[in-house]
């Protein structure tokens, strides 16, 4: 099921709002995680068994860990949960791309599995791995096992993240209060984050198929391209981010915020800052950290790096684009630590400049099929393949999404918030927003439910990793 979708809109969301409010307080917890199951089994009904197994497993392996930490037991649980977890992601997202790989190296001829992935896996392992080494380090393990299956299996953000950590929710779990002020402000970050799904990302989304099947490429239609596509994974990804935080807080829970405006950042370091800040963060904690981090030593520190973006490309998908992706950035980052993060910090607008043809570049690198797709539209980016500098093709796009890149570019920026937190200072202006707010809202419900019943299937970006 889609956030994005009437089904979710108008008949399971407001559903399972009503039941969850009218239930008990000690009941509230198992409505969510009956909502969640339908949530996700309403497309993969196969796929709950997995997941209900994966749960069942850590709320298990966190018992006996916390029994045993103190004892060489604990250590060993705690990876055989960590090994076993990762089993399953690897054996239904990796599989099919070390058999390639395998049968390319060897000459033979192994059938692939063909196996579907299961949505959200990637993301909900993540989770379960954390719960087991929080536990490990001293948390307290969870003795509740619908509580377990919340904190694993929340719809709100069981698809496509943020990757909330055991830690941060533990308490909210039992207890977590809810208000109409709370309750406004969530539906206010929901409505915002369908706006940049069905408004921005679903349009851009546009531009970057027809590069895909235009007959008639050019230099600027693949700069057109490169732009559509980092704003469109931006607004599809950050707006999930927005509607899984804002239903969190409907529901009381506070979930981590994911972006923060990476498009403004001077530099790789500082985009990554501000970009999926829940898998970085994640990353930084449970693998950089315990690897020795920058404790030992530059070569090590940078060889960590690699190893961390090489394991953050790996996330992302089974093919050696996603690799390559990822090691680029490495490289990026580490220059920057060697060398040239003094000298951005003393030209902030080539900084900028520098961040966005680097960041574009690597996700045209992202978004390609396998290598050799990546290679042609990088070339395509200077006119390497002998393309003209533009096509009556390009120039149609131009016209036809100008507008919606311009508001894109702007919306990526902190501009709009900045202009409406201005208005609102003075007495008059936070007067006019407070009667404008609710009717702008609405306005954008019904212009977004126009386009749902108009338009056709838009799954989230992040959904296929």
């Amino acid at each position: 099921m889609l956030f994005s979708s009437i089904t979710f809109l108008y008949y399971f969301l407001p559903l399972t709002v009503a039941l969850y409010f009218a239930a008990p307080k000690r009941l509230r917890n198992a409505v969510l995680l009956l909502a969640s199951v339908i949530f996700y089994g309403w497309g993969e009904p196969k796929y709950v068994v997995w997941m209900g197994l994966s749960v069942f497993l850590a709320y298990g392996f966190g018992l006996l860990v916390e029994r045993y930490r103190e004892k060489r037991a604990g250590k060993i649980l705690c990876v055989s949960s960590v090994c076993i977890s990762l089993s399953f992601l690897l054996y239904f997202k990796y599989t099919d791309f070390f058999l390639e790989n395998f049968n390319a190296a060897t000459g033979l001829h192994l059938p692939l599995l063909h196996l579907s992935l299961p949505i959200g896996v990637s993301f909900y392992t993540f989770q379960i791995i954390s719960y087991t080494i929080d536990v490990y380090r001293g948390e307290a393990a969870q003795k509740n096992l619908v509580h377990m299956a919340v904190y694993v299996m929340m719809f709100p953000q069981l698809i496509a993240g943020p990757i909330v950590r055991y830690s941060d929710i533990a308490s909210q779990l039992s207890y977590r209060e809810h208000s109409l002020e709370r309750a406004a402000l969530g539906i206010r970050r929901f409505v915002i984050g369908l706006a940049k799904k069905i408004l921005l990302a679903n349009q851009l989304g546009e531009l970057c198929a027809a590069f895909r099947a235009s007959e008639d490429p050019s230099v600027l239609f693949c700069w057109l391209y490169a732009a559509a596509f980092a704003l469109h994974i931006y607004f599809d990804f950050s707006g999930y981010s927005d509607m899984a935080i804002g239903l969190g807080k409907l529901f009381g829970f506070s979930f981590p915020e994911n972006f923060n405006y990476p498009y403004i950042s001077a530099s790789v370091t500082e985009f990554w800052r501000r970009w999926h800040i829940s898998l970085g963060t994640w990353f930084r904690d449970y693998v950089y950290i315990p690897m020795g981090g920058n404790r030992k030593g530059k070569g090590r520190q940078y060889l960590h790096i690699l190893v961390v973006w090489a394991l953050t490309g790996f996330w992302h998908g089974a093919a050696w684009n996603f690799m390559l992706w990822g090691l680029l950035f490495a490289v990026l980052l580490i220059f920057e630590k060697l060398w040239l993060l003094p000298k951005l910090k003393k030209h902030r607008f080539l900084a900028h400049v520098y961040t966005l043809f680097f960041v574009a570049f690597c996700f045209i690198i992202f978004n390609a099929q396998n290598l050799k797709e990546a290679f042609l539209d990088l070339s395509g980016l200077f006119g390497a393949r002998g393309i003209p500098l533009v096509s009556d093709e390009s120039l149609y796009c131009l016209r036809s999404f100008g507008v919606v890149l311009f508001a894109g570019a702007i919306g990526a920026t902190p501009a709009p918030g900045r202009g409406i937190a201005k208005i609102s200072e003075k007495p008059a202006g936070s007067c006019i927003l407070a009667v404008l707010e609710p009717v702008c809202l609405l306005a954008l419900t019904l212009v977004m439910t126009a386009y749902l019943v108009d338009g056709s299937f838009n799954p989230f970006l992040y959904f296929r990793f």
